[in-house]
């Protein structure tokens, strides 16, 4: 039977370690096989947890995770990290390879891909980030952007079903950050999963934002629906540039691009 749903979050609840606070309190969503979906919130509200569950870093405390019709708590990371890859929003606890180039070709060896396939995945990734010439560096010599897209890379290189990434535009200029939207539209995996405050981002690449706040999903639903309804403001988030704008012109159609609000301007003054 062919399953909708690629992942599945069955009444959460999850607390760390020597701790009586529940960091996830209940937490309940389906994600479908071609869906593009952005966690968003302000810190500390539980965004990271919930990414940390769908690769099975973290076991739910009471209620269920499945991964592509995998519970979580029975399979190990090991064999989920196959079906899903994970960037982290600090690159220092993903990247531990001597070189640029173990680091990137580490997940296919795992994997047990052929050697020829191996170099030439390798790489293209590292070409495609612009870190082909450190490949023979290690990778804490790079800076913080570059480890963050060389933790990209090693995550994208195996092709997994599921991209999860976590603030993956952090430190990365307008470039770059296009780059890592343009990889997001082109990704032929079942699912992208993002964490991040960075809403213009979201409000350019994404079809699906989810909002956490103190460990509960607050809202749910279509980009452009949640950025225009009241929900950021009530929530305590900043909304994207171009809906500010739209708004304090009084434009229609709710753009959530640059392209898309000059189109409705334009419209609206020949009208």
């Amino acid at each position: 039977m062919i399953r909708l749903s690629i992942i599945e979050f069955n009444e959460v609840r999850y607390r760390y370690p020597l701790s009586d606070y529940e960091v996830l309190k209940g937490v309940t969503f389906k994600i479908k096989r071609g869906d593009r979906v952005a966690l968003i919130g302000t810190n500390g509200s539980g965004k990271t947890t919930i990414l940390k569950h769908m690769n099975g870093l973290l076991k739910p405390h009471s209620g269920s995770v499945f991964i592509d019709g995998v519970d979580t708590r029975r399979a190990k990371v090991s064999d989920l990290a196959r079906k899903v890859g994970m960037v982290f929003q600090n690159p220092n606890q993903q990247l531990f390879a001597q070189t640029c180039w173990e680091e990137v070709t580490f997940a296919m060896r795992n994997f047990n891909f052929p050697e020829e396939e191996i170099s030439k995945r390798a790489e293209g990734a590292l070409k495609s980030f612009g870190l082909w010439d450190y490949r023979n560096e290690s990778p804490f010599l790079l800076s913080a952007g570059e480890k963050k897209r060389l933790g990209l890379a090693s995550v994208l290189v195996y092709e997994p079903k599921i991209l999860v990434m976590d603030e993956p535009t952090s430190g990365q200029d307008v470039a770059q950050k296009k780059k890592i939207g343009e990889l997001i539209q082109s990704f032929k995996g079942d699912a992208v999963i993002v964490s991040t405050h960075d809403l213009d981002f979201v409000a350019r690449y994404f079809d699906r934002v989810m909002i956490v706040e103190n460990g509960r999903l607050v809202a749910d639903g279509q980009a452009r629906e949640i950025f225009y309804n009241g929900s950021l403001e009530k929530f305590g988030l900043l909304e994207p540039q171009v809906v500010t704008i739209s708004k304090g012109l009084g434009i229609g159609g709710n753009p959530l691009t640059v392209e898309d609000l000059v189109k409705e301007f334009k419209e609206g003054q020949r009208t």
